[in-house]
């Protein structure tokens, strides 16, 4: 397995790619990914242990979704059971993908106690319950949440990114796939930066703007119908991008290729 460095405009033209891998299979994809987000939703609702099960299984879910990418490539079919591919494979590949499940519940656990410390959730209720009024300083800890929950997470998403898919594919321990996972986020920031910053950009500011188009026009009601579809699309391709960034920064022994 070999780590490459690329220039900093890959990080566009990993997002092209995931556009050309999307238009593959579209049904298939979204399949996946809102079977995710419901069975998500779903286990939420189970205190406490529902939120440790999405948790625990969000490697064994990326690397299904990652082998969902190599079949729409080699035009087989998608299947949901492609979920599941890592927890059937050998019995050292799912003792690994489950206790990097572990180290990723640590991760966030560890995530959100230092997050309780540094904002007042006290102060979020309001939006919680909707009994009172928002405040403006319920807004201003609304955007400290975004802010140094998205600096927290920065380094949890380089030892996670890449990790999965080198425990299943590459038979790494599950050290040495947090570390070559991070590296290769490390080598690779330039692109990442781009790469990330035109997701938010598409996952945030264009529906933001949508919403405030259609509410100055009165249309408020009718933003869910537009926002809820083109958000659910530009996830997917996300995802599927997730898959152009792994070909781009390692080696693979496989004559599959990716299209932009």
């Amino acid at each position: 397995m070999k780590l490459n460095s690329v220039a900093h405009k890959e990080g566009y033209t990993w997002i092209r790619q995931g556009i050309w891998l999307f238009k593959q299979n579209p049904l298939g994809f979204l399949m996946l990914v809102f079977m995710y987000v419901f069975v998500a939703q779903l286990a939420v609702l189970v205190p406490v242990i529902g939120v440790f099960a999405v948790l625990l299984l969000t490697p064994t879910l990326s690397v299904g979704f990652m082998t969902a990418c190599r079949q729409a490539i080699q035009k087989e079919r998608i299947r949901p059971t492609v979920y599941l591919i890592a927890l059937q494979s050998t019995p050292v590949i799912r003792k690994r993908i489950l206790q990097l499940g572990l180290v990723y519940s640590a991760l966030i656990l560890a995530l959100s106690f230092i997050l309780s410390m540094l904002v007042d959730f006290e102060l979020l209720l309001p939006l919680m319950t909707g009994d009172k009024p928002i405040t403006p300083e319920a807004v201003r800890e609304i955007y400290l949440i975004l802010f140094f929950g998205g600096l927290l997470y920065v380094p949890v998403a380089m030892l996670m990114w890449f990790s999965p898919v080198l425990i299943a594919w590459a038979e790494m321990s599950v050290p040495q796939a947090l570390f070559s996972s991070a590296i290769a986020c490390w080598a690779n920031r330039g692109a990442f930066f781009l790469y990330i910053a035109i997701w938010g950009a598409i996952l945030i500011a264009i529906p933001l703007t949508i919403g405030s188009i259609l509410d100055a026009l009165d249309l408020g009601q009718a933003a869910s119908f537009i926002i809820a579809p083109l958000s659910m699309a530009g996830l997917t391709v996300m995802h599927c991008s997730f898959f152009a960034t792994w070909k781009a920064c390692f080696a693979e022994k496989e004559s599959a290729t990716l299209i932009a």
